[in-house]
């Protein structure tokens, strides 16, 4: 009678931990070609701005230009991607290496 309740415990908590979230996938992809055209417009800005003579400009307008260039700085950063892991996943590979080593 342990044993099962035991067993029945393990299995609940490794199926939370193991089941996949997919609340963030969305249907709609966007071709990667869409997305290099939209760096490389981002990127030609950040350009733009860089070769701008900023020494006429008032202060509002330096400020607007400091904001735009952390908008695109974000969002070439957020395209570049990633790797990202849950907290399963880093509690499993913590186990794997405390019983390895």
């Amino acid at each position: 009678m342990k044993a099962t309740i035991q067993k029945t415990v393990l299995l609940v908590l490794l199926t939370i931990i193991c089941v996949p979230v997919y609340s963030n996938i969305s249907n709609d992809t966007i071709p990667a070609n869409t997305e290099a055209q939209r760096a490389e417009r981002l990127i030609n800005r950040l350009e733009e701005i860089k070769n701008m003579d900023r020494s006429t400009l008032t202060p509002a307008e330096k400020r607007e230009l400091r904001k735009e260039v952390k908008t695109i700085k974000t969002e070439l950063k957020a395209a570049k991607g990633g790797v990202y892991l849950s907290v399963g996943a880093i509690i499993i590979i913590i186990l794997l290496l405390i019983l390895l080593l």
